[in-house]
């Protein structure tokens, strides 16, 4: 007993017709997706690298729009019923060969037909669970990858927090130094002022001093000379009264 014929098989559909692409090569990414939800089929289809994959792709999207406008279906309970590729227009051509013959080209053509169904209450039972677990473990890993990067910025803060109070401790230390030797500095130039006022204050006074030394040397020498000058009286007026002493005894 044959199935239903493809024109009276259930669903909504959108065909693509004359797409020139030989039927084998859609055949091999429809088998691909065929008894597929609509979300895995898209997935599956993002993922194959061959060129009927964005065509067919594009026809599947045009069958899910068909089926949420025209019938009221929801397109996450939808699954693809149906998929196939029928032969087109196939085109004849010709090439040159060798010794005046010529040679076949035949530019194939197909029709690609994508159905869309609604899923039965069973499996669409088990496809929500499906998809809650997924999102429960989605959000776990989500939740744990937002963790992970939180503590890594917590450990990346405290260390800028950190160097940023080593650098100010540094600054303060250097701000410190230059402080006391400022201060030192200071001192040094007070003390240096200091001995100098204090030699200052001695030139002044050696000053004052010097007058009254000369003064009591001037003095002093005075003394002398006038002793100087008496034992000299002295001595003549002894030797004149020798003399006289001498002559009156002659």
């Amino acid at each position: 007993m044959t199935g239903a014929k493809t024109n009276e098989r259930p669903g909504t559909r959108a065909t693509l017709r004359g797409y020139h692409m030989s039927a084998s090569k859609a055949r091999v990414v429809l088998n691909l997706i065929r008894n597929e939800d609509v979300t895995t089929a898209r997935e599956i289809l993002a993922d194959t690298s061959r060129e009927a994959a964005d065509v067919i792709g594009k026809v599947l999207a045009s069958a899910v729009a068909n089926a949420v406008t025209n019938d009221g279906q929801v397109a996450d309970e939808l699954y693809v019923s149906a998929a196939f590729a029928d032969e087109g227009v196939t085109m004849k051509r010709f090439t040159p060969r060798a010794r005046g013959r010529a040679g076949k080209i035949l530019k194939r053509s197909c029709h690609i037909t994508v159905i869309v169904s609604r899923l039965d209450e069973e499996r669409l039972e088990t496809l929500r669970s499906q998809r809650s677990s997924q999102a429960a473990v989605s959000r776990t890993r989500r939740v744990a990858s937002s963790r992970r990067r939180a503590d890594q910025q917590a450990s990346l803060n405290k260390r800028e927090t950190a160097a940023e109070l080593a650098a100010a401790e540094a600054e303060n230390e250097v701000v410190d130094t230059d402080v006391v030797e400022t201060e030192d500095v200071a001192n040094e130039t007070e003390m240096a002022v200091i001995e100098t006022e204090a030699e200052e204050e001695q030139s002044v006074s050696d000053e004052v001093e010097a007058p009254q030394v000369d003064e009591a040397a001037d003095e002093t020498a005075d003394e002398t000379a006038d002793e100087t000058t008496d034992e000299t009286a002295a001595e003549d007026t002894d030797e004149t009264a020798s003399d006289d002493a001498t002559e009156e005894t002659d």
